[in-house]
């Protein structure tokens, strides 16, 4: 009898929007902490883009991001002013309609309430800038939300191609790190992978990567579901001009395979410095 058959995990992948990173105005903060909420929990990140307020080009990396079958998070244009394009860039994608949602709605009526409250005055809620409020909840059809513990205004998920999904959280650290915590562990915490990854690497002195390359493609050859990695620098403060060789992937196929790493090393007479060890 064959062994049942499990569909492989998903990559994960972020989407990062707004005009403000791609002219400098402001410094991503996203990318290195999303790295750090996936490694925490066993996982990695396997590819990030940066796209600006353009709607073309959001729909179009969003519609990549909903059939590539990939677990994504999106960060930044949702909100309700005239630069804020992704909800709708989300919908044009998936080719579904906008809709109130009317879990997102409540929240937003609270949210405002809370606002008159702590203003000392009374809530409005026909009052025209409270209405153009509520555009902020309005999401594409069938999108679930995505708690907000910063001021209660949601996020909001859609489902993607074969098992992936892409999860939208506004632009600013302060909200959107919790909101893709809360997903990673509402939705995520089966593909958790807890000391189940590793990482060993050495310094390498006086070689060039390109001699190197084929004692590396051997390495991914011979020993299958390790990937060898290579980092040269020019100027570290503590190494000067060397090269990190390593292998990462499940502690005991990396276990298998970087004595013969450096066994290949020593056939080329590397002269070798520390090793490291990360998981």
């Amino acid at each position: 009898m064959n062994a049942p058959q499990h569909p492989p995990a998903p990559s994960f992948g972020l989407i990062i929007v707004g005009d403000e990173i791609l002219s400098g105005k402001r410094a991503d903060k996203h990318l290195p902490k999303v790295i750090e909420l996936l490694n925490a929990r066993g996982l990695s990140l396997a590819w990030a883009e940066y796209v600006g307020d353009s709607p073309a080009r959001i729909t179009a990396t969003l519609a990549r991001a909903f059939a590539s079958g990939d677990v994504v998070f999106s960060t930044g244009g949702i909100g309700a002013t005239p630069d804020d394009h992704t909800r709708q860039c989300a919908a044009a994608a998936l080719g579904v309609p906008l809709q109130l949602h009317p879990q997102a709605e409540a929240l937003i009526r609270e949210r405002m309430q809370d606002t008159a409250r702590e203003q000392g005055i009374a809530y409005e809620p026909d009052r025209a800038d409270n209405v153009h409020r509520l555009n902020m909840g309005v999401f594409p059809q069938g999108a679930q939300i995505i708690p907000n513990p910063y001021n209660k205004i949601p996020g909001f998920s859609c489902a993607g191609a074969a098992g992936g999904a892409v999860h939208f959280a506004p632009g600013f650290p302060v909200m959107a790190w919790p909101m893709i915590e809360w997903v990673l562990d509402h939705h995520y915490a089966h593909l958790f992978q807890h000391a189940a990854w590793i990482e060993k690497s050495v310094i390498v002195f006086g070689a060039m990567e390109a001699t190197l390359t084929p004692l590396m493609e051997d390495i991914e050859r011979i020993h299958a579901g390790v990937k060898v990695f290579s980092l040269p620098s020019v100027d570290h403060p503590t190494y000067g001009r060397h090269i990190e060789l390593g292998v990462k992937g499940e502690p005991g196929l990396v276990e298998q395979a970087y004595p013969a790493l450096l066994a290949g090393l020593h056939g080329f007479k590397a002269r070798l410095g520390p090793e490291l060890v990360r998981s």
